[in-house]
């Protein structure tokens, strides 16, 4: 973290490294993400300016976990992927395509529609 004093406050910059782990947004399997962060605020509450006081700082306190949180919530990707070209579940027997030789897994020529199950009930309601 870098402090600076400025005219009338300070100016503040975070920067650190973080691993997120979790299922694969795709096939389930565990995953990571690499995250860089670099954030910077800006507090001069002498300007009586709203958008020039941060709201990380209270009583000339810095409330550094709150803005760390934040600041890698803005940074983190929207899914975690185990690897970039993850090719996810079949949607019909649930096997991991990742590893599905696609000339071995096959379910015959029709697919299943997803609203199979209603047309049924449509038919028979």
């Amino acid at each position: 973290m870098d402090l600076s004093r400025t005219g009338a406050g300070h100016a503040f910059r975070l920067r650190f490294d973080a691993a997120l782990t979790g299922p694969c947004a795709r096939c389930l399997v565990d995953a990571r993400a690499r995250v860089s962060v670099d954030a910077r605020e800006v507090d001069e509450p002498r300007f009586g300016d709203e958008e020039l006081a941060s709201p990380y700082v209270e009583d000339e306190a810095l409330d550094l976990g709150s803005w760390a949180h934040d600041a890698l919530i803005l940074e983190a990707p929207s899914q975690i992927l185990c690897r970039p070209d993850c090719a996810g579940l079949c949607p019909v027997c649930g096997e991991s395509l990742n590893d599905a030789d696609p000339a071995d897994h096959r379910h015959g020529d029709e697919t299943p529609s997803p609203w199979a199950k209603l047309d049924e009930l449509r038919e028979n309601g």
